[in-house]
C-alpha cells in the first residue's frame, strides 16, 4: 500500500465524517465508491480504520471519536483551531490537485505573483515556540536598501494573500509588522529573549482591518449600504469580526463594523466603488469624499 494511497484514503475519511456523523459500514461503503472513481482500494480492515484516525489525529489536527450509543463516527470540534484545520485541508487539497499532473500549466492559469516569503513560515514557527530571536534583512517598499533586524517573533498573520510576522523589534523595543516576502537572509540565533512581553496575541487586531495598527486611532462604529448582490458577497465573506446585518431589502444590504478606520480599511471600501456607500461616519464620508475628487483631478 503506497503512501499516497493512505493518505487520500485518510482525506476521504475525514471529510465524510465532517459531513455527517457515520458509521463504520456506511464510511466503507463510501470508501468502496470512491475506490472505482480514483483506481486505489480504499476499503481497510477496521484495524486499519482506527490507525488511520490516529494518523488524522496527529496529521491534521482533528479528533475523530466514536459515539457508541449510536455507533458512529463523529468529530470532536474545538473552536481554537477551526480555522487552523480549515486551512490544512484547504492547502492539502490544493496539493493534491496538482499532484494529479504535470502538464496542469495547460488547465490552470496561477496567479502571476512572487512568492509570499512561505519559506520562512516553519521557521518563525520554531522561533516563536522557543522564544528565540530571529534575524533577517528588511526591504520595505518605499525604500531602495535593506535594512538588518533583530526581532523577538510573536505571531504570524495572514492577510491578503500574504503572510507577516509581528514580533518586538530590539532596535526599539517597539511591536512591528513585516511581510515575509520583503525578507531575505533569515536566521534563528540561539539567543532567547529574556524581558516580559506585553501583548495579546487574542484581540491585538480585533479592532482593526488589515495589518496597520496605528496606536493614536480608537474604534468606531461605521455603517456601510451596499448594493444587493455585493451585499450578499459580504455577508458570506465579512469584511470584520464585528460585522453585523443591520438590514436589507431588494435593494440594499447594510451593515455595521466596529473598528479602527485605517488606510487599509479606506482602501478597501474603495475597491467596491460605486457598490457601496458609506453612511456614517461623517469623518468617514468626508476622507472619501476627498480621495475621489484627487482621483478625478488625476483625470
Amino acid at each position: 500500500m503506497s503512501k499516497r494511497e493512505s493518505i487520500n484514503r485518510q482525506m476521504l475519511i475525514l471529510k465524510k465524517i465532517r459531513q455527517r456523523a457515520i458509521s463504520f459500514d456506511d464510511l466503507m461503503s463510501h470508501l468502496k465508491t470512491q475506490s472505482d472513481i480514483h483506481g486505489y482500494n480504499f476499503v481497510v480492515s477496521k484495524r486499519t480504520f482506527q490507525r488511520d484516525l490516529e494518523d488524522i489525529r496527529f496529521t491534521f489536527q482533528f479528533d475523530i471519536q466514536c459515539d457508541k450509543s449510536r455507533n458512529v463516527y463523529y468529530i470532536k470540534e474545538e473552536p481554537n483551531i477551526v480555522d487552523y484545520n480549515d486551512r490544512m485541508l484547504e492547502a492539502f487539497d490544493t496539493f493534491n490537485a496538482l499532484n494529479i499532473s504535470t502538464q496542469v500549466t495547460e488547465i490552470i492559469d496561477f496567479e502571476r505573483r512572487k512568492p509570499q516569503g512561505t519559506e520562512y513560515l516553519s521557521g518563525f514557527i520554531y522561533a516563536i515556540k522557543n522564544k528565540q530571536l530571529v534575524q533577517f534583512s528588511y526591504l520595505k517598499f518605499w525604500e531602495e536598501e535593506s535594512t538588518n533586524r533583530t526581532i523577538f517573533p510573536i505571531m504570524l498573520k495572514e492577510f491578503k494573500n500574504r503572510w507577516y510576522i509581528v514580533g518586538k523589534d530590539l532596535k526599539d523595543e517597539k511591536i512591528k509588522t513585516f511581510a515575509l516576502d520583503r525578507i531575505s537572509s533569515f536566521i534563528i540565533t540561539n539567543e532567547l529573549y529574556q524581558k516580559e512581553v506585553n501583548f495579546n496575541i487574542e484581540n491585538y487586531f480585533d479592532s482593526f482591518f488589515g495589518i496597520i495598527t496605528p496606536d493614536d486611532v480608537q474604534p468606531e462604529k461605521v455603517i456601510l449600504s451596499f448594493d444587493l448582490v455585493q451585499g450578499k458577497y459580504i455577508k458570506t465573506l465579512p469584511l470584520h469580526t464585528s460585522q453585523k446585518v443591520m438590514y436589507e431589502n431588494e435593494n440594499e444590504i447594510r451593515i455595521s463594523l466596529h473598528l479602527c478606520i485605517t488606510h487599509d480599511f479606506i482602501m478597501e471600501i474603495m475597491s467596491f466603488g460605486n457598490l457601496v456607500k458609506v453612511i456614517e461616519p461623517k469623518s468617514l464620508k468626508d476622507e472619501i469624499v476627498s480621495i475621489l475628487k484627487e482621483t478625478l483631478e488625476q483625470y
